[in-house]
């Protein structure tokens, strides 16, 4: 029989290769019609007596991402329409389909011939779902094999059966660690936990396949045989009854209590380890079902998983603009950040000219890409050979005359407009025709950047967050005349620098800058009332940011806070900056010498190494404090959120963001908030608008009129509108609806 996304070919000696290589994806996912073919073969193999056993693997460089992004909307989407239908029976309908993946794993494994996995790429969630339901898993110990089961990282767990077989071939402890980080494994330390049998050279993955069948593999699993014993023993011993408190309290440290899918993967070990391994699937089918019904779960699916995919690939890329291939870039500004735009644009395989005011500064720039090269060699991550070909890419000079070959220049120079107006006019006299300029500011208008170019259509801006080898987000924001080919050129880079994009209108701090400097404001408003500093920050971290306001001001520099506000107050008067801020900074910089991270000296004390930072004691004398039992964290925790999340809001209601998903996605990646919400918008689609206008006004009460909701979020409240409706991402998906 012929298959769309699958081969089958069976050897002399009864083995059926299954190969699987979708002939329209770059990379192998499970959709429905994955699924309804593989259950058919397994099937044919099944019956086909001159078939001893099966060896699957892909035919493309990876082995499979795991699901597609259409069989996870369609999850949702089924449950939303049943729950319409008959909210009475939509739970048990979403259970059963739910159930499908892991009964078609549970027919594999129990379908009376050995089916051996042969892992030869990225192997991530329902895809090493299906390799441990096989009775063998064989791995390539290429660098490029990652294993993983990171569904967690998008609000839910591996529902196929992962939360069962994984502490049933690895100890608890070990598996727990797994699932709840969803971090990745190679292929040796794979073989270490007792995940795959074997780890072999890539030639020959296949082969040593094939041979563990020829040399008798069972075709029943561990746990299907009578007297199984889990490793460590199972949940009824002394290891267990020390490693679950733990557990429980390890994950609530870590998470706040704000992910239900986390705290679901220690249920269903929990649970699942007690009873028999059909009865423990269901277990895990029951809290799956549960999961997708959360906030939580949708939220965090769509933001993390759907609009990053989408917007990765060119979501508001223009329409009928050619794709750029960069023959040359150039970085103009060979400091930290800008030789940092230079590593990851050379890292990328794209050829770099670093331009500064002189040679010595220009070569400077390029110890930075060597710096962060030999940090990878030497973590394994790059090989050395890998390094040298990456810093020949970086050509560093002083000459301005080298820009003219480059496709796109990219402007990193210190943060002032007399200074970036040199730069532009500089470039521009040798840039060739139909080059694009990008400026790279954290707050200074785009637009009138560009009144300093005489091209402006060609002129746009590209706002990197430091670390720029780490942090994955990048601003692309548009002037006035910003054409559609300077969009379409900028959206290209950043595809192929791999990170993502989030267009943005043009306006002071843009979009994130103007959400992390809310939630520092709020914080010193916290301050100013005598909310212990403590409590600010860990409330903070409690309500799932990364870091707390006070530490996020050390890092971003609290000298840049007052460059900002200053520069507020000279473009736009006196009435835009809170005088108590600035006169906060202008203390802790002016007089106290204290900016940050960066001197040693900021809200935090930053001792030597191994030594850790610790809240700076002399804010206490700044401002004296209130008991910190007279302080309420759920208040805490409310302004803190809110106070983003309504700045996320003005910017869609004044037209600086315009895509809900790039609002979300932006305040996720660009400062890490509460990536359980979803983001900045879903955190009020959440709840819903008439549930955070109220909390809005209560907040303005008693904190100011900052928290006053706007007309927009009200008109939501009284339609009983979401942001995703009003703005909907998908309007020819509507039409056709």
């Amino acid at each position: 029989m012929a298959y769309k996304n699958f081969t089958v070919e069976t050897d002399a000696d009864g083995i059926a290769l299954v190969t699987w290589n979708m002939p329209d994806k770059s990379m192998n996912v499970f959709t429905e019609e994955v699924m309804v073919e593989l259950n058919a073969i397994t099937d044919e193999v099944t019956a086909d007596a001159a078939v001893k056993g099966v060896v699957f693997t892909s035919g493309k460089s990876s082995f499979s991402g795991g699901a597609d992004l259409s069989m996870i909307k369609g999850m949702f989407s089924f449950y939303q329409a049943e729950k319409a239908k008959d909210a009475s029976t939509a739970a048990q309908k979403l259970f059963d389909l739910v159930g499908k993946m892991s009964g078609l794993f549970r027919k594999i494994e129990t379908a009376g011939k050995p089916w051996v996995s042969a892992i030869n790429g990225t192997c991530m969630g329902g895809a090493f779902e299906l390799s441990l339901a096989c009775h063998g898993r064989v791995a390539s110990n290429a660098k490029s094999v990652k294993i993983a089961l990171p569904e967690v990282k998008v609000g839910i767990f591996p529902g196929a059966g992962g939360t069962q077989r994984v502490p049933r071939l690895t100890n608890a402890q070990d598996a727990l660690q797994m699932m709840t980080t969803g971090s990745s494994l190679t292929a040796s330390r794979a073989k270490a936990m007792g995940l795959v049998h074997q780890a072999v050279e890539p030639d020959q993955l296949i082969p040593a396949a094939k041979q563990m069948i020829k040399d008798g593999l069972k075709p029943v699993q561990p746990w299907d045989e009578k007297g199984f014993k889990a490793p460590g023993g199972g949940i009824w011993t002394p290891a267990a009854a020390q490693l679950w408190p733990a557990a429980t309290a390890i994950l609530r440290r870590e998470t706040g209590g704000n992910y239900p899918g986390a705290l679901a993967i220690l249920k269903c070990v929990y649970e699942g380890l007690q009873v028999p391994f059909d009865t423990a699937l269901r277990i895990e089918q029951r809290y799956f079902t549960q999961i997708l019904q959360t906030t939580e779960a949708f939220s965090m699916i769509r933001s993390l998983f759907i609009s990053m995919q989408e917007l990765g690939k060119g979501a508001r890329r223009p329409a009928g603009v050619p794709k750029s291939e960069f023959t040359r870039v150039a970085v103009v500004g060979a400091g930290f950040m800008g030789a940092s735009i230079g590593y990851v644009t050379a890292a990328a395989g794209i050829p770099v000219t670093l331009i500064d005011r002189d040679q010595a500064a220009a070569d400077k720039g390029k110890t930075v890409s060597e710096g962060l090269v030999q940090g990878s060699v030497q973590k394994g991550r790059m090989t050395k050979e890998e390094g040298e070909k990456l810093l020949s890419l970086i050509t560093p000079t002083a000459d301005y005359s080298a820009v003219k070959d480059a496709d796109l220049v990219i402007e990193a120079v210190f943060e002032d407009r007399q200074v970036k107006k040199e730069v532009i006019e500089k470039v521009e006299a040798h840039m060739k025709e139909g080059a694009i300029f990008a400026s790279n500011t954290s707050t200074l208008p785009i637009t009138g950047l560009a009144k300093n170019s005489k091209r402006p259509a060609d002129f746009i801006g590209v706002h990197f967050f430091s670390p720029v080898e780490k942090m994955m987000l990048t601003e692309v924001i548009l002037g006035k005349e910003t054409g559609d080919k300077a969009l379409a050129v900028a959206l290209d880079y950043v595809a192929a620098i791999k990170k993502t994009p989030i267009v943005v209108n043009d306006t002071r701090g843009f979009y994130v800058n103007r959400c992390v400097f809310r939630y520092i404001h709020e914080a010193y408003d916290m301050l100013f009332e005598g909310v212990p500093a403590a409590m600010i920050e860990n409330v903070a971290k409690q309500s799932g940011m990364p870091v707390g306001p006070l530490s996020l001001n050390d890092e971003v520099a609290i000298d840049l806070s007052q460059k900002i506000l200053k520069a507020s107050i000279a473009d736009l008067g006196e009435g835009a900056v809170d005088p108590k801020h600035m006169a906060l900074v202008n203390k802790m910089v002016d007089e106290l010498d204290r900016k940050g991270r960066k001197n040693g000296r900021g809200f935090y004390e930053y001792p030597a190494k191994p030594a850790k930072k610790f809240l700076w004691p002399g804010l206490k004398e700044l401002f004296p404090q209130q008991k910190a039992e007279d302080v309420d964290p759920a208040i805490i925790r409310e302004r803190l959120l809110t106070t983003i999340a309504l700045e996320a809001a003005r910017t869609m209601e004044e037209g600086i963001v315009t895509d809900p998903r790039e609002a979300d996605v932006g305040s996720i990646l660009g400062f890490g908030f509460a990536p359980y919400t979803g983001g900045a918008i879903s955190y009020i689609d959440g709840m819903g608008a008439k549930a955070f206008v109220a909390q809005c006004e209560k907040l303005a009460k008693s904190y100011g009129d900052h928290f006053q909701p706007t007309p927009l979020l009200k008109d939501l409240a009284e339609k009983g509108e979401t942001f995703y409706q009003r703005f909907n991402p998908y309007p020819a998906e509507a039409k056709a609806a």
